[in-house]
């Protein structure tokens, strides 16, 4: 079988069906209310990813185009159910002389399922410096491919990784979809990331759409670092909150690296944190997220 490349794998419609989600339409009688649809996967729940990415944009609709967001931070308070809509309430917190601060509530029946601070900033020049991107770090075309690594397996997780998602999610070393992986102790990982079809020329929908993708692997190196995979039987996992800072504009349909380790678990609870850089090394956002993890030894 061959190597991966650079070309944009055909997705089946799935890149659309995400920016469809993110298209959200306003309510005409309620100012600052709008409503997204969900998009179908693997599990019975909404996906975390798709929630935070959404109110991402609702706050975005609600300030000045010249502003972008610079950090979020949500709380995962409830399961979405996928047959109901999701509306998302705006509540304008600040409108400052830079920044711009925005309060969202996506509810179910008045229920809330994710409840997000985000703050939005002019461009602004000012002290500048980054971390390096680890070296000698596989090219992407290097790598082999989820869609490569799950085609042909009969199992809707993995029907949804090789057809359905939206993103090409190419780990560096050993994935965790069908095994753990006995060599990474510490829990450590690299992804390269893209989506798989060009997006619009559009900075608010690219940074949402790294909010999506991104809880996707958040909570891996915590399987890693316990010595589990996907697929290992009797664990229950969760999202229970995400925090995320952009420092400089992204391109999801472009390689990105996500160099992720995992600092702490207790309490049933385990942290996964992720450094994001584009392929030419700069870094362009780093994410925390806590995640609900229980495993067989837990019960």
């Amino acid at each position: 079988m061959g190597r991966p490349t650079d070309d944009f794998p055909d997705d089946g419609g799935a890149t659309a069906a995400v920016l469809q989600a993110l298209d959200l339409s306003a309510d005409p009688t309620y100012p600052d209310l709008y409503q997204g649809p969900n998009l179908s996967g693997p599990r019975a729940r909404v996906y975390g990813g798709q929630v935070l990415a959404q109110a991402t944009v609702a706050a975005g609709r609600t300030v000045p185009a010249d502003r972008l967001p610079h950090s979020l931070h949500g709380y995962f308070l409830r399961a979405g159910d996928p047959t109901i809509p999701i509306e998302f309430s705006v509540e304008r917190l600040r409108d400052g002389r830079s920044f711009t601060a925005r309060r969202v509530h996506a509810l179910q029946e008045g229920r809330p399922i994710l409840s997000m601070i985000a703050s939005f900033q002019e461009h602004q020049s000012g002290l500048e410096y980054a971390e390096e991107m680890p070296a000698d770090v596989p090219e992407p075309t290097q790598v082999r491919s989820a869609l490569e690594e799950l085609a042909g397996i009969d199992h809707p997780a993995a029907r949804f990784w090789a057809q359905e998602s939206a993103f090409d999610l190419r780990h560096v070393g050993r994935s965790l979809f069908l095994a753990p992986d006995p060599d990474s102790p510490l829990g450590r990982q690299m992804v390269w990331m893209r989506a798989r079809a060009p997006l619009p020329d559009d900075q608010l929908l690219h940074r949402a759409l790294l909010a999506y993708a991104c809880d996707q692997v958040m909570l891996e190196p915590v399987l890693r670092r316990a010595g589990r995979a996907w697929v290992s039987a009797n664990q229950s996992m969760a999202s229970l909150d995400h925090a995320m800072w952009w420092h400089r504009d992204v391109r999801v349909d472009e390689w990105l690296l996500f160099v992720q380790s995992t600092p702490s678990a207790q309490g049933g609870r385990g942290l996964g944190a992720a450094r994001v850089f584009d392929r030419a090394g700069t870094l362009v956002a780093s994410m925390a997220q806590e995640g609900m993890i229980r495993l067989p030894a837990d019960a």
